[in-house]
């Protein structure tokens, strides 16, 4: 084959004197390999002799350098001119063919001024680092700050739950420390015991208001997302517990729960602990999981709908350990099934709340609202969230890790079906109950109850913000618009829900010289009153406009409407209380008998505002 001068290892034409940029000698392998005696063209289409010892020819015609480009190459001096080619003797042709020494290789290159250190093979590590913990950890700061400025910023007196609530506490209190009788028995119609929440926000206010109860909220539903955060990066990692964070704190439920003193903040708080320490203690001896037991049956104690959400906390309980301990994990599940199940029942057997139990959550009536304007409602308040943690879901069984590391393909997680069960799990938790109230026809507390689905589904919808922005956040400006259009609709929404009561400022002032500790009084929303109006007046001196039972005087008893005309035909109270709002339409048939009823006078028109338009409270006072 002819030698070629194109070929890249230099095996054709050299000019004469060079070898790869270094002095030539008689010692090139090159040299005698059969190709003496090729003739090759050169750019003056002369012909010469490849071995000659001349120099190339148009290097003697070639034009001198310039002399800034001549100092520029002066380092390089070193190497000798093509004509300064030194002979050196005959050497035996075994040592011809052999390749050159080290040292003649490379000569020696002066020390350099800086040294690019050695890289891995990917832009960061997929170990856990302290450092990127501490970042982690500070950006879940900013989320909670955020959610606290969230929740403070809404602004409104009581609402009827909270009222009652807290009233009910005080109540307890009075009978815990001083043995007074309670004026109701709450336990027989209360969504959770009377004995628990209810004492420990009245402390709150008692110490700093009802802002002090809210207070206390916020603080449950901050460790909400912190601990949301926690399981989530032992489950995941920092990105996927990051995001999960950050939609959660601006979803309506979080934001209005975080400023609303009822029972539901601090039962999803416990809930989510109890969750965190299933998660936390998957590697632990079995009997680490029943620390959970008494946490997760507190919950149910303080707010009976969240026994909803215990089945979805044993399946953690054996998903957690399942790739380290494998079929034995199912002793998990079981070993915290049992352990929740002594304590509540041990608790049913000491108290007196199976009544309330099966008022407000099993035996609870049915309403009459359609199951599409719930289904409805339920999207608009948690749809987003729910449908990016169905995309989370199935990417997440799709592929177990967006592959940003090369060594991450080698790395261990969980199987296909594991995730799949992760994902269906997590999901379909956040439909529990939209499905329950469905069923009840009811969307009492809905807005609510969503909240405690939502963080559920939170980490689902981590994946799916993570897997949206990509790998090296290729994609940051798509989570930050998903994230932006969640905190607007919960900022309308969260404002809205809290604008659904009208300020009840205004009417306390007008009632609070016309009511003392011996009067007889008929009220909307009277919780209200009572609460604002502890010290002058107590829950049992009011009748509420939607259920009475009055007996006349002679022994005859009357309810509905009936019971309200006889009432104040009698002039059985001494005022009442209209706001029009009340369901069932009692309002107006009260106010057309105190409008044609002599004994009564109407004292004060109290306007309002609410989400739904202007209205007035009317107080009437009797002669």
């Amino acid at each position: 084959m002819e030698p070629s001068i194109d070929d890249p290892r230099g095996r054709g034409y050299r000019v004469p004197g060079q070898r790869d940029g270094r002095t030539a000698d008689d010692n090139d392998p090159y040299y005698d390999m059969g190709w003496a005696g090729g003739q090759v063209t050169g750019p003056e289409q002369q012909t010469y002799d490849p071995y000659t010892t001349d120099p190339y020819p148009a290097a003697r015609y070639a034009e001198p350098l310039p002399a800034a480009q001549a100092a520029a190459a002066a380092p390089y001096a070193q190497y000798p001119a093509p004509h300064q080619e030194q002979q050196t003797a005959q050497v035996p042709q075994w040592q011809q063919d052999a390749p050159p020494a080290e040292h003649e290789q490379h000569p020696a290159d002066p020390e350099p001024a800086y040294r690019i250190p050695e890289t891995p093979d990917a832009g960061w590590d997929m170990a856990q680092s302290r450092r990127r913990g501490w970042v982690s950890r500070a950006v879940l700061l900013c989320v909670l700050a955020i959610q606290a400025v969230l929740s403070l910023r809404l602004s409104n007196t009581a609402f009827q739950d909270e009222a009652l609530y807290l009233y009910a506490g005080h109540m307890e209190l009075d009978h815990l420390l001083h043995g007074a009788d309670l004026p109701v028995d709450y336990n027989a119609y209360f969504s959770g015991s009377s004995s628990l929440y209810p004492v420990l926000a009245a402390l709150a206010d008692s110490a700093f208001g009802l802002a002090g109860a809210r207070a206390l909220s916020l603080a449950c539903m901050l460790g909400t997302t912190a601990l949301l955060y926690s399981f989530t990066r032992r489950m995941f990692n920092e990105r996927v517990a990051l995001a999960a964070a950050a939609l959660f704190a601006v979803t309506q439920s979080t934001i209005v729960l975080g400023n609303f003193a009822t029972y539901d903040a601090a039962a999803l708080f416990l809930l989510t602990l109890a969750t965190w320490i299933v998660v936390r203690t998957d590697r632990a001896p079995v009997a680490a999981v029943l620390l959970a037991a008494p946490v997760a049956a507190l919950a149910v104690g303080v707010k009976y709908a969240a026994a909803l959400y215990l089945p979805t906390i044993l399946v953690l309980a054996v998903l957690t350990a399942w790739p380290h301990r494998g079929k034995r994990s199912l002793w998990r599940g079981l070993a915290l099934a049992a352990g929740i199940a002594a304590l509540l029942g041990v608790a049913l057997l000491a108290s007196d709340v199976l009544a309330g139990i099966q008022k407000t959550t099993t035996g609870r009536e049915h309403g009459t609202e359609s199951a599409f304007d719930l289904l409805k409602r339920s999207a608009g308040w948690g749809g987003l969230l729910f449908a990016t943690a169905c995309v989370g879901a199935f990417s997440y069984a799709r592929r177990g890790r967006m592959n940003e590391s090369p060594r991450s393909l080698s790395m261990s997680g969980p199987g296909r079906r594991r995730r799949l069960v992760i994902g269906l799990v997590l999901c379909g938790t956040a439909l529990l109950a939209p499905a329950y109230q469905m069923y009840l026809g009811t969307g009492v507390s809905l807005f609510k109850h969503i909240g405690f689905g939502l963080l559920f589904a939170a980490p689902m919808a981590g994946i799916g913000v993570s897997r949206l922005v990509g790998a090296h956040f290729r994609y940051p400006q798509l989570g930050i618009l998903l994230w932006v259009v969640m905190l607007c609709v919960g900022l309308a929404q969260s404002t809205w829900r809290f604008g659904v009561w009208p300020n009840s400022t205004q009417l306390v002032d007008v009632l609070r010289p016309y009511v003392n500790g011996k009067g007889r009084y008929l009220g909307d929303t009277h919780e209200v009153a009572v609460y604002y109006l502890r010290g002058q007046t107590g829950q049992r001196q009011w009748t509420p406009t939607d259920n009475i039972s009055y007996q006349d005087s002679r022994g005859a008893t009357h309810t509905g409407e009936d019971g309200y005309r006889k009432a104040l035909g009698d002039g059985w109270f001494d005022l009442v209380v209209l706001d029009g709002l009340s369901a069932g339409g009692t309002d107006a048939v009260i106010a057309d008998n105190l409008k044609a009823n002599p004994r009564y006078r109407l004292l004060a028109t109290v306007p309002f505002e609410n989400s739904s338009g202007t209205g007035a409270y009317r107080v009437w006072v009797k002669r």
